[in-house]
């Protein structure tokens, strides 16, 4: 068995001056950093005063489901002949606020909509998203269900 480490930095860049001393008196933003890698802004969701420009970790989770199905697909697919050559997934996640403030994600849907270069490769196709869900590292860590609506088309 191999084990990986990753690390990323969040740093709080949201402190008008008075740090959290009132709720409504600080913001929400932030950065997240890799070593040698792009910055993401990030925010909380506006619902909890964030700013709506930034990624919010809600949507840093469904884009993190739907791009490591979306590596495990394109891979599966190579191994078994079959040639992708446009993929676009447009997920959504539903996340449901608990009484006390907090809350969890009921679900996440993909919707991959997936081009293959040949007729003959649809059927396979539909089915390798089966194959790639029980090899997603990130939907095998979650606690709620990761459902597939796939589309698929010729070129």
């Amino acid at each position: 068995m191999k084990e990986h480490q990753y690390s990323t930095t969040v740093n709080w860049t949201g402190n008008t001056g008075n740090g959290t001393s009132d709720y409504k008196g600080y913001e929400r933003n932030h950065t997240i950093q890799s070593a040698g890698k792009a910055v993401i802004d990030g925010s909380s969701d506006p619902s909890f005063r964030g700013d709506r420009t930034r990624y919010n970790p809600e949507e840093l989770l469904v884009a993190s489901l739907s791009t490591c199905h979306m590596l495990w697909y394109l891979h599966v697919c190579s191994e078994a002949g079959v040639v992708v050559v446009a993929y676009t997934d447009h997920a959504k996640g539903t996340m449901i606020e608990t009484a006390n403030g907090g809350g969890h994600f009921a679900e996440v849907t993909l919707y991959p909509s997936v081009t293959v270069a040949d007729a003959s490769m649809i059927e396979k196709a539909n089915e390798l998203h089966h194959k790639a869900n029980r090899f997603c590292f990130i939907a095998n860590s979650c606690n709620f269900p990761v459902h597939h609506q796939p589309t698929c088309r010729v070129a």
